[in-house]
């Protein structure tokens, strides 16, 4: 058995929550801190010609956490571009970066990578989906699609990243085609010492949120669990349910999302931090 340290963030391109400032420096500083062993990212620069410090992010986070990494560009601007990167402490197979971009506002890829862990070849996929509804839909049939055709179903799969579902509707496709589920769905249930926090803030008024939110996705052991993902963006307040880990053959051993200083300083989001099991 081997348990995996996996992280997924939405990164800002580098940038502060705000957008002010740089903020890899703290970003290294902070996943260096975690220990990541497989490491899901998003909105990656990976050539900016304009601000040095802000090239090469994914080599940069890669050489300071002594990992392999492999990037997939989907936006190229005159002097920068930017996509999805995974970080890995294992060997990288193979890798290939799809493009689904839906139109010409949004460039959108899936960085599909194989991982050999234990022998075992690991699937990593790394999305991270367009802002309008239709849009999404076919990025994620592309998604199913790319996964039924290359991955055996007896071999393990992670799909993670920024999903832009704030209205968790698309859960039920992955549960019911792919037989994946969202990590927190499958998490055990932990009593949070922050309990009595989460009670005040919950008798702050706040608007009824819409039934789609909240769906039913099947639990570790076939029962049916009302398990919304959590809250990651903003970061400083979260608010939407924008962030995901799928899972397949592994089991959860915890999951949670980062808030508090540093992560709401370094990006819009807050990451995502989970400790699967591989048998």
């Amino acid at each position: 058995m081997t348990v995996l340290r996996v992280v997924s963030y939405n990164i800002h391109k580098g940038r502060s929550a705000t957008g002010i400032r740089e903020s890899l420096t703290a970003l290294r500083l902070g996943l260096y801190n975690l220990r990541p062993d497989l490491l899901f990212l998003q909105e990656v620069q990976g050539r900016n010609e304009q601000i040095f410090q802000l090239d090469g992010q994914h080599e940069s986070l890669a050489a300071v956490l002594s990992m392999q990494a492999v990037y997939g560009c989907n936006a190229v601007r005159s002097r920068t571009d930017h996509g999805n990167a995974l970080l890995s402490r294992f060997p990288v197979l193979q890798y290939e970066n799809q493009d689904v971009s839906d139109h010409r506002m949004e460039q959108r890829g899936l960085l599909h990578a194989v991982v050999e862990i234990n022998d075992t070849p690991v699937h990593c996929l790394v999305v991270h989906l367009g802002l309008f509804a239709g849009g999404r839909s076919r990025q994620v049939a592309a998604l199913v699609e790319r996964i039924k055709r290359l991955v055996p179903e007896d071999e393990p799969v992670l799909i993670a990243g920024d999903f832009n579902d704030w209205n968790n509707r698309l859960a039920p496709l992955f549960v019911q085609q792919l037989g994946l589920y969202e990590v927190f769905a499958v998490a055990p249930q932990v009593r949070d010492p922050r309990l009595l926090r989460r009670l005040r803030d919950s008798l702050v008024p706040m608007r009824p949120k819409p039934l789609a939110q909240k769906v039913h996705e099947l639990g570790a052991n076939g029962a049916a669990r009302l398990t919304p993902p959590p809250r990651t963006f903003p970061a400083a307040f979260p608010w939407l349910r924008l962030d995901r880990i799928y899972q397949r053959g592994f089991a959860v051993r915890h999951a949670r999302v980062l808030h508090g200083m540093p992560w709401r300083q370094i990006s819009d989001h807050a990451p995502l931090f989970a400790e699967l099991e591989l048998p």
